[in-house]
């Protein structure tokens, strides 16, 4: 009996992909697509690169965190990535606490922001990086409607405090761009890339 080999769509290197990252979210959209990985904590998140633009710190994010692994995994392709929430130039990124997730959440209401994800991949010496840019357009909350969400705790390990695949899906009127990008992880993008190692 011949056993069913089907081809790979995502990931078709022979090297073992890594994935630098500690998001729940992260893990979850890898596996959606198949692709065949493990995970490694990179560690915290180093400061944000001085006078660095959105495009440009997200990308260093990453590739600190995937040289970190890289370091450790020379063998691997190690991916990694970090995203961050920007409006009317005011970056944000994940909330130190409730107060902090609200007052986040007040910014972003009745207005559109952007959606910033770093992707960084690295093979021994080889590195490639990448920005994705998504969007978002979020409907008025009143301070019940942010509290109440707060409250959930899903806001408090998300960049802009929010998550789009969760409770607050129901006050986005809009997105223009990838939405797995909001999640936290460019896929499409992150394949192309993926393709220059296989």
């Amino acid at each position: 009996m011949v056993r069913d080999r089907r081809t790979p769509l995502f990931w078709q290197g022979s090297a073992p992909l890594v994935l630098a990252s500690a998001s729940p979210r992260r893990v979850q959209l890898l596996r959606q697509v198949g692709a065949e990985f493990t995970v490694a904590d990179p560690g915290p998140d180093r400061a944000w690169p001085p006078a660095a633009d959105a495009r440009h710190g997200v990308r260093a994010l990453a590739l600190d965190k995937a040289k970190r692994i890289g370091a450790k995994r020379p063998e691997a392709v190690v991916v990694s990535a970090d995203t961050v929430v920007v409006v009317r130039g005011v970056r944000l990124g994940k909330p130190a606490d409730a107060e902090e997730a609200k007052a986040m959440l007040r910014r972003l209401h009745g207005r559109t922001h952007e959606v910033w994800t770093g992707l960084a991949l690295v093979h021994g010496a080889e590195q490639r990086t990448a920005a994705e840019l998504t969007r978002v357009r979020f409907s008025r909350m009143d301070d019940a409607e942010i509290a109440a969400y707060v409250a959930s705790g899903e806001s408090l390990d998300k960049a802009g405090g929010y998550g789009i695949q969760g409770l607050a899906a129901g006050f986005i009127r809009g997105i223009e761009g990838d939405y797995f990008n909001v999640v936290g992880l460019p896929l499409d993008r992150l394949r192309r890339l993926l393709l220059e190692f296989s």
